[in-house]
């Protein structure tokens, strides 16, 4: 496998990629629907305290995501990436199944929201264990010259899958009535969902396995574990962890938590909020190549450092701009912006974090540090802008999504650039 471009290569990446799409898409229903289910599960309050209920059921997800990352990481060092991914798929198809068939308050009491925790803790398992699984098998997968270009798809399809949450979204608006989402409709993307990853479970167990995972496994080296993660490679976890504190943060904060600040915020219709973000994050998606190509030329860290420098500056100007705006293509362009400033991090941080660490615990290392960052902020993204809203400071929030970029900016500028030293031995 010398030629970046082989069949072989490219047919595995794809099939790898259209996996980690299901899984993202499955993931983010959640976020897109949350504004016609939530009276569902919560149905007591304003509409502000009944999303902050669903943003507290999302953040639960997030920290399910540590515990996936270490289990699933751990068992696709010693298991195989391919298992991995397979594993990771069908923890995602229960969670979205039992979303679906979930009877609402009205029906079952506290019950209702009990399930649909115990649902998206599921899911977090399944998505902290995919990110390790499917950048690990991406960046493997790519040859030396490219790796920047393909690692890229993971994030093509996890924002794929964010996208045809909200064209289903779309197209539920189009053919039913605001009444028919709220009593029933919001539950048909979820099904849609199990239905969809259990195709993808047939689609994983088809794929090859990488290079680096095979040389690994014959070599006599350590096993994977949290404690030999943190042991002998301290320094590149928590660098893991400070690169990606900013980065999830922004990336949240510009896409999931960005289509309820259309609608709770700057005043628009669900359906315009709707179709401002799915023409912005089609674009978005486009985008990701592009920037993963780039920094096979000119190197990780000049991107990276890009995302920190305009994500501090034109963060807080961009989401008080979104405060009044009234016309929708204004709208658009202004999250547009700052959806171009955040693909210096979207891009590339996956391949980024399987550079920095050897085979035999690469899995583990690029999911678990990343799980406990992206738990601590961008899991809780949404709850910490709706609480300061509901408490009078939103505009605190954008200055703690300036603040965060500005940290890991530092990371940044200080860290070597992993193109040019990167422990992917194979090519």
């Amino acid at each position: 496998m010398r030629d970046g471009m082989s069949a072989h290569r490219i047919r595995n990446i794809v099939g790898g990629s259209a996996g980690n799409l299901v899984e993202w898409y499955d993931w983010y229903v959640y976020a897109a629907f949350t504004l016609y289910f939530a009276p569902a599960f919560f149905p007591e309050g304003d509409r502000t305290a009944q999303l902050m209920s669903s943003a507290a059921v999302f953040a639960v997800g997030f920290v399910m995501r540590p515990i996936g990352a270490w289990v699933m990481g751990v068992y696709s060092d010693s298991r195989g990436r391919k298992a991995g991914l397979t594993l990771s798929v069908t923890l995602m198809c229960l969670g979205s199944l039992m979303i679906a068939v979930t009877p609402g308050y009205a029906q079952i009491g506290g019950f209702a929201p009990a399930l649909l925790v115990l649902a998206r803790m599921l899911q977090g398992l399944s998505v902290g264990g995919e990110y390790g699984a499917s950048a690990t098998y991406l960046s493997e997968m790519a040859g030396r010259k490219r790796r920047g270009f393909y690692s890229s798809f993971q994030y093509v399809t996890l924002i794929a899958g964010q996208l045809i949450a909200l064209a289903v979204l779309l197209v539920l608006q189009f053919t039913m009535s605001e009444a028919a989402l709220e009593a029933w409709g919001w539950r048909i993307p979820f099904a849609i969902g199990a239905v969809l990853a259990v195709v993808v479970f047939y689609i994983r167990r088809r794929l090859a396995e990488t290079e680096s995972f095979t040389n690994a496994k014959a070599a006599d080296t350590p096993k994977s574990s949290g404690l030999n993660l943190f042991r002998d490679h301290p320094k590149q976890a928590f660098l893991v962890m400070a690169l990606t504190a900013g980065g999830t943060l922004a990336f949240y904060a510009y896409t999931t938590y960005m289509q309820k600040f259309l609608v709770n915020t700057s005043g628009f219709g669900r359906e315009t909020a709707s179709q401002v973000m799915t023409a912005a994050l089609f674009l978005f998606m486009c985008m990701q190549p592009l920037a993963g190509a780039l920094s096979d030329r000119v190197g990780r860290k000049p991107v990276m450092v890009t995302f920190g420098l305009l994500g501090m500056v034109l963060t807080v100007p961009l989401f008080t701009a979104l405060e009044t705006v009234e016309d929708p293509v204004a709208a658009f362009v202004l999250v547009f912006a700052a959806l171009v400033i955040v693909t210096g991090y979207t891009s590339i941080n996956a391949v980024v974090k399987a550079e920095l660490f050897p085979a035999h615990i690469r899995a583990l290392g690029v999911a678990l540090p990343y799980a406990l960052a992206n738990t601590m902020f961008g899991g809780t993204a949404e709850y910490v802008a709706l609480w300061l809203k509901d408490n009078g400071m939103e505009r605190g929030f954008y200055w703690y999504v300036t603040a965060m970029i500005g940290l890991s900016l530092i990371v940044y500028v200080s860290m070597r650039d992993t193109k040019k030293h990167s422990m992917i031995l194979e090519d």
